[in-house]
């Protein structure tokens, strides 16, 4: 009895997806990402690894358009990986990838991500990611401060200064 009154005493929370689609955080940079034949799975969608494929496309794109990082100084691992599946992508669709850099700290810094489907003017919501990014120094392959320069340019496009 005590676990029933515990268990129906318990307040409800939204689900999961609910909070998802209710995500609108401001993202300032988009990129279209191509599908390719063999991103897809007998079931005819995305296969769900190939999503981080997606993921590494667009925050390239984004250190090289927005941040200019550069790879000779300092390179980057990526320690934490985690996305969210909501829709399937499948074939014809046409999708983009929002990216934005959320925290700045000593060392590492975190990307989130949106794939969304784009339906002409409209965009739906596909996947949510987020990594965590380490800055290296390439030569003793340990962890590093953030070059100034890379900092401030993801500071000032994100609008967190």
């Amino acid at each position: 009895m005590i676990f029933k009154t515990f268990w129906q005493n318990k307040s409800k929370s939204k689900d999961k997806l609910s909070e998802i689609r209710d995500f609108s955080d401001k993202f300032n940079y988009k990129t279209n990402i191509h599908l390719r034949f063999v991103d897809f799975d007998l079931m005819g969608h995305v296969n769900n690894s190939v999503y981080f494929t997606y993921l590494e496309i667009a925050r390239t794109k984004y250190w090289e358009e927005i941040v200019k990082w550069d790879w000779n100084k300092t390179g980057i691992v990526i320690a934490h990986a985690e996305i969210d599946y909501i829709l399937p992508i499948v074939m014809n669709d046409k999708i983009a990838v929002h990216v934005k850099t959320s925290r700045i700290g000593n060392t590492s810094f975190d990307l989130e991500y949106q794939i969304v489907k784009l339906k002409g003017t409209e965009e739906v919501i596909c996947s949510k990611g987020k990594t965590v990014c380490i800055a290296v120094d390439p030569n003793t392959k340990r962890p590093t401060t953030i070059p100034e320069a890379e900092k401030q340019k993801m500071l000032t496009f994100e609008q967190l200064i």
